[in-house]
């Protein structure tokens, strides 16, 4: 008798959407319901972060389970060299079959150099996908190009016909519904650029006011028209990524794959919007470190919301890939430094691995260009954070009783003692992970 095939998996994977921007996890303003409803059946993470809050690094990865220190991609648009193992490799020697689909940004192209959507990415440094059809870096939604490998046939240069998230979607439709029962599982990523600035939205998702959404109580009066417009067009974006998880979902279920396919759906960091004054990431407040993070799909469907629990799991972007394999029933390889939280879907070994997860994350920005100053910062499980820069103090956070971030305790001698046990915690993460930074004294 031969063996079960193993289930898919499809990573959903979007641009500076914050992890607080669905209903489920509190925004007042979003309407998401597919996100909501995988929240309830599915998992959900209220608790992960981006470990380095900036596109190209996370990215990176994402792919190897390495921490940026650790990989090539230490810095917006640096190269991910492809002798580095990655995801795929694994999926690849257990015979699935492997579809990258939308932004790539690892291929170290600039900007500055001219517009890295038309550029080519080689065909070796597209993560040796099966067929891979992407860009590099695009911030135009309706003027999206993709070009690349569909099997061993390369594909020029082609413009999509309409806006990027709904063809992306599309093309992922495509490959589903084609499918038939003696194919392999497959491993399939959709990456798309929205809700990454600009915030162009198809017309019917815009139907959010600016003058009526309610900010989040740390944006300061003099940032607050710009916030409330950039979110008008934020949210309505997210909406359309909404709709779009949603027919992917509702795909898998008329196909008859829906038990049999993992739905993992996240952002590689999150945006401020206004939030302490700033926009975009980089910083290790929470809007631009905490991320979405559900997976969907796949069995158990289960309701009694057993997997988040009052201590939320601190799922990073290098336990992105050994979830993903767990959820097959796939080790996680020794040069994987992430942690593997598929019991958390699967139930599988369920008290054994509560007992294991980390209590902390460990979040970084190792700084050059225009990201910014380096810093790195530690979150735990019971709701503290602590972030330094080099060699001096920045944030020491109590998020239960400050969820905004508004009282910063770092220079408080009452606190002294927490920052100490924090900046202890850092170390030990910097010890661990091969990292090296001037922790303050």
């Amino acid at each position: 008798m031969s063996s079960p095939k193993r289930p898919n998996i499809i990573w959903f994977m979007v641009d500076q959407m914050r992890g607080q921007a669905t209903g489920a996890n509190g925004d007042p303003n979003v309407f998401t319901p597919h996100l909501d409803n995988m929240a309830v059946c599915g998992t959900n993470f209220p608790g992960a972060v981006s470990g380095y809050p900036l596109c190209c690094p996370c990215r990176a990865s994402m792919l190897t389970a390495r921490y940026a220190h650790n990989h090539s991609v230490k810095c917006h648009e640096d190269r991910l060299d492809p002798s580095f193992e990655t995801v795929t490799d694994v999926f690849n020697e257990n015979e699935y079959e492997t579809i990258y689909l939308g932004k790539w940004h690892l291929a170290g192209m600039k900007e500055a150099e001219g517009r890295t959507a038309l550029s080519t990415v080689p065909r070796d440094e597209r993560g040796r996908f099966d067929t891979w059809l992407g860009y590099e870096n695009n911030n135009s939604q309706w003027d999206c190009y993709l070009h690349g490998h569909d099997g061993d046939d390369e594909v020029e240069h082609c413009k999509l016909p309409g806006y990027e998230t709904d063809c992306l979607t599309d093309m992922a439709l495509e490959r589903i519904e084609s499918r038939g029962e003696d194919d392999p599982p497959f491993f399939m990523v959709v990456s798309v650029q929205p809700p990454h600035w600009p915030s162009l939205a198809p017309a019917e998702y815009r139907h959010y006011q600016a003058q009526q959404l309610q900010l989040r109580s740390n944006v300061p009066k003099t940032e607050e028209a710009k916030a409330r417009f950039d979110l008008s067009g934020y949210y309505a974006q997210i909406e359309n990524i909404d709709a779009n998880v949603g027919r992917i979902m509702d795909s898998l279920q008329n196909t008859g794959q829906i038990d049999d396919t993992h739905v993992l759906f996240f952002s590689d960091h999150g945006d401020q919007m206004g939030s302490h004054g700033r926009f975009g990431k980089c910083v290790p407040f929470e809007e631009s470190a905490r991320v979405p993070f559900l997976i969907g799909g796949g069995k158990p469907m289960r309701y009694d919301g057993w997997q988040c629990g009052n201590a939320p799991s601190l799922v990073n972007h290098v336990d992105i890939a050994p979830t993903s394999l767990g959820l097959c029933g796939i080790a996680t390889p020794d040069w994987m430094e992430g942690f593997d939280y598929s019991h958390r879907r699967t139930g599988n070994n369920l008290q054994e691995r509560l007992g294991s997860e980390p209590d902390s994350a460990y979040l970084q920005l190792i700084g050059q260009r225009e990201s910014g100053y380096p810093w790195r910062c530690v979150v735990t499980r019971d709701g503290w954070k602590y972030a330094c820069v080099e060699g001096g103090e920045w944030l020491l956070i109590n998020l239960k009783d400050d969820p905004y971030e508004q009282n910063n305790l770092a220079f408080n001698p009452a606190y002294q003692g927490k920052r100490e046990e924090m900046k202890s915690l850092l170390r030990d993460w910097i010890e661990k992970t091969g990292d090296s930074f001037p922790v303050p004294q």
